[in-house]
């Protein structure tokens, strides 16, 4: 499998990118937070979606102020070209997924659960396993080697499919132990079927049928008997019952008749009343007609004679008011064009008056804004003289301590005058005495060794000479050869002696010179530091020169500004003079103008009050006309309430001549002798019918009983059968969870003894040294490091860098093991490292080079490294930059043209 293009919209740090990715090895590379490793995580989202998202949720997703996000991953698997394309979006205050579909070349999925799951078979692992083998994220370099033994046993497993063998297993165990309870269960049904049988076959069940039966049937015959009875009962009381009905809906209508003929009687009053109210008010409204007639005709002299009606106008004809009413609209409107004339004059002197008054205030705030600037600008001017004595000052005291240092320095050279190496070489010097050190070290400890042994052997062999007895062999000393043997090792004793003594002196000498080159070592530390410090005074002295000589002219340039805005600030003060001079002359327009409109107010309430009176006067003849419309119209009501009240009385009278009451007395009479007999049957039919029901119930009990027992053999029959069936299928059960079993262990020890001959060659490769012999791996994932000498170590005592290229060769292993192992079915996904050197010294880095390169030998296709350290751009194919931009804050990526060039 290799990706090979990825395309984001706003996602994370990323408004918008697409990469192209090779074949081969490509380092993705970047500074520390510039969105390296966002690329990878877009590409892992693609495949897995929320699952690749750990404890994060979709928001996370998204760009921050963004709505949605996109992501389009294209990739190869089997030689096949698949395309995923996800969009992510807002909904509410919640991320959602809003498309989400994988075109393959036969199919298209969509939905992000069909698609992750799509992935998942397609590369035979899901998200869990994704990272555990082929996608080591920044920070989980060392995830295999922290987790606990049964934890690593799992993941290798289930990386391996092993876990489906185990699942199987169990799945086989719990179908046996499933088995074996059903059996259980059938065992005992069986036996309890048995005893339910026996139990139904001594009652007698038929018998008791055939009583049960004969008994209903009698009882069903008087039921029927007094059923018949009951219903002529029933008929002769439902007839009463229609003649009581019949008279008593011809009583509730002559009551309904009485009350309707008092109800008309009122209403016929209340109505003549209602019309000597209405009586009343037309001689009240014909008086408040004449009143305003009168107040009209005042009203029209005051227009006339303040001339604001002509004469003709004024005049009232016989026909009515309408052509006075326009004549006084007429007059009001002319008013009323005159008054908004002079309140739009008004309306545009108080706009010049406010721009007058405003450019004054302005003008006066600017020149309160130019004084304070230049008064603050002759305090900054102030403030620069002050401090320009103060750095002149610093600046002689820097030369001054430019002096003092270059003393120091030649005082420190001096100290080479005397000594056995020039200035610049008492580092190799000194590391040429340590070597000599050792050596001398080394000597004297063999020589003193040698010394103890061979002082042991003349003690030994005097005190045998003190016995009689031959300090070679034991015997006795008489006539022996070997008793000369003894003058030569009392010989080497004191050459041994001798030779330690003169090592001692030596070692002292070189201890003595090793000090006085540390000495000269410091001395030369201390130059350095002396002519950094220099340096470092000198760029101060001309930095200091360069800023007085700005401060000077600084303080000019700002003496210069401060005149300049005072001046400016005199001619402000003037035009605001100006600006008040035409503001005033214009609110003196303004008094005229209020009062012209002032006496036009008082013309045009006259008229408006006119035209209120003609308007209250029509209303009052209009209220005149509906006031006789109404007692017009109450008084035909009332002549039909009248006809309607002759017709009720007669109806009345009518229905109280045809009221019969005794007929209602013997209806009466009929319906209580029927009323009590139906009760007493009823009650008797309700006993018959529970005692019919209880023996239809218990026929069906015994029938139910019987068809039970019949059912119980059929089932007895196929208990039996099934518990035969389940025997032989436990059996098979069994069978199935021990072979599951070998298999899985078989495959695993097969799969171990590969997994730790391909760990220990991918570790020799890169890490190459005489400390560690070789890897063991056991059966159950248990890793151990072992020593040259044998000693066995846990990878957790390995250093920080070593236990990190430890993980990274068994990350390698397990891809190497699972290519190899289904090449050709499910071909592995890229091999993708994530800042692999976080735990890493350049030495280890050198060595993280060499392992890619070896995966890369080994035939994997393509290796994505993503690293903000130049050293792994050697061994790349292709190189990506990304760039954060700091204002934005939003990642680009681009590609690189060689890696030589970055490496450069």
């Amino acid at each position: 499998m290799k990706f090979r293009e990825i395309r984001l919209e706003n996602f994370k740090c990323y408004a918008d990118a697409e990469l192209r990715l090779d074949e081969g090895v490509t380092v993705i590379h970047g500074v520390n937070g510039s969105g390296k490793s966002s690329l990878l995580e877009a590409c892992f989202f693609a495949l897995y979606g929320s699952k690749a998202l750990d404890d994060r949720t979709l928001d996370d997703v998204i760009t921050n102020g963004a709505e949605d996000a996109e992501i389009e991953l294209a990739f190869d698997h089997g030689g096949e070209a698949y395309r995923i394309e996800r969009r992510i979006r807002f909904s509410g205050e919640r991320a959602q997924t809003a498309k989400c579909v994988l075109e393959a070349p036969d199919e298209t999925i969509e939905g992000a659960r069909a698609v992750r799951g799509y992935v998942a078979d397609l590369l035979r692992m899901d998200a869990e396993a994704f990272v555990n083998c082929a996608y080591v994220r920044q920070g989980e370099v060392n995830k295999l080697i922290h987790a606990s033994p049964s934890d690593r046993q799992d993941m290798i497993d289930d990386l391996l499919q092993l876990g489906k063998l185990e699942e199987y297993r169990e799945r086989a165990s719990e179908a046996r132990l499933a088995v074996k309870d059903v059996l259980s269960e059938l065992r005992g049904n069986v036996d309890e079927i048995d005893g339910q049988i026996e139990a139904k076959e001594e009652k007698g069940l038929h018998e008791q049928l055939n009583e049960l039966e004969s008994e209903r049937n009698e009882t069903t015959a008087e039921i029927e008997r007094i059923e018949d009875q009951l219903d002529t009962a029933r008929e002769t009381k439902e007839s009463a019952e229609e003649i009581l009905e019949e008279f008593e809906e011809k009583r509730e209508e002559i009551d309904e008749l009485a009350d309707d003929v008092e109800e008309l009687e009122e209403t016929i009053r209340e109505t003549e009343s209602e019309r000597d109210r209405l009586k009343e008010r037309l001689a009240e409204t014909r008086e408040r007609r004449d009143d305003l007639r009168e107040e009209r005709d005042e009203l029209l002299v005051a227009a006339r004679d303040a001339e604001d009606l002509d004469a003709d106008a004024s005049a009232s004809d016989s026909d009515g008011d309408d052509g006075l009413v326009e004549a006084v609209e007429d007059a009001l409107d002319e008013l009323r064009d005159a008054d908004e004339q002079l309140r739009d004059e008004l309306e545009t002197l108080n706009v010049e008056i406010q721009e007058h008054a405003s450019d004054a205030e302005n003008a006066r705030d600017r020149a309160d804004e130019l004084e304070a600037t230049a008064a603050e600008k002759r305090d900054e001017a102030d403030e620069l003289e002050a401090d320009l004595e103060d750095d002149e000052a610093t600046l002689a005291e820097r030369r001054e301590k430019l002096d003092d240092i270059d003393d120091e320095i030649e005082a420190a050279k001096d100290r080479f005058d005397d000594a056995p190496v020039a200035f610049g070489d008492a580092e190799a010097h000194r590391e040429e005495l340590r070597e000599q050190k050792a050596d001398l070290e080394d000597d004297l400890a063999d020589v003193r060794a040698e010394l103890q042994t061979a002082r042991s052997k003349v003690e030994e062999a005097e005190a045998l000479l003190d016995e009689g007895k031959c300090p070679e062999c034991g015997q006795p000393v008489e006539d022996s050869p070997h008793v000369d043997a003894l003058a030569d090792d009392r010989e080497r004793v004191e050459e041994l002696d001798a030779e330690r003594d003169e090592l001692a002196a030596e070692l002292e000498a070189v201890e003595s010179d090793l000090d006085t080159a540390t000495e000269l070592v410091e001395a030369e530390r201390e130059v350095a530091q002396l002519e950094e410090n220099r340096d470092s005074v000198e760029r101060l002295i001309d930095e200091r020169e360069t800023a007085l000589e700005d401060r000077r002219e600084r303080v000019e340039q700002l003496r210069e500004a401060a005149d300049e805005h005072d001046a400016d600030a005199e001619a402000k003060r003037e035009d605001a003079a100006d600006a008040e001079d035409r503001a005033d002359e214009r609110r003196e327009e303004i008094a005229e103008i209020n009062a012209e409109r002032g006496d036009l107010r008082e013309r045009r309430d006259r008229l408006e009050s006119l035209a209120d009176t003609l308007d209250d006067l029509d209303d009052v003849e209009s209220e005149i006309e509906d006031l006789r419309e109404k007692r017009t119209a109450k008084a035909d009501l009332n002549d039909e309430r009248r006809e309607r009240l002759s017709e009720k009385k007669e109806r009345k009278r009518d229905l109280e001549a045809d009221f019969d009451a005794d007929r209602v007395e013997e209806a009466r009479s009929e319906k209580q002798r029927a009323t009590k007999y139906i009760e007493q049957a009823e009650s008797t039919l309700e006993k018959l019918r529970e005692e019919r029901d209880d023996l239809i119930d218990r026929i069906g009990g015994v029938r139910n009983e019987l068809d039970e027992l019949e059912s119980l053999r059929e089932r007895r029959e196929q208990l039996v059968e099934r518990r035969d069936a389940l025997d032989s299928l436990y059996e098979e059960a069994e069978e199935l969870q021990e072979t599951y079993g070998d298999l899985r262990a078989e495959l695993r020890q097969r799969n171990v003894e590969t997994l730790e001959r391909m760990l220990n060659e991918t570790f020799d490769l890169v890490y190459q040294n005489d400390s560690y012999s070789h890897i063991e791996l056991d059966g159950e994932y248990e890793l151990t490091v072992y020593q040259k000498d044998g000693e066995p170590l846990d990878p957790e005592q390995l250093s920080g860098g070593e236990r990190a290229l430890f993980n990274l060769s068994l990350r390698c292993a397990i891809y190497r093991l699972l290519a190899e192992g289904i090449e050709g079915a499910a071909p592995m996904p890229p091999l993708i490292l994530d800042e692999p050197t976080v735990f890493l010294d350049s030495g280890h880095v050198a060595q993280l080079v060499e392992l890619v390169g070896s995966m890369r030998d080994l035939g994997v296709e393509q290796i994505v490294v993503v690293s903000h350290d130049e050293e792994l751009v050697g061994a790349a194919d292709a190189v990506v930059h990304v760039r954060k931009d700091p204002t934005t804050n939003r990642s680009t990526v681009e590609r690189g043209e060689t890696p030589a060039l970055l490496a450069e």
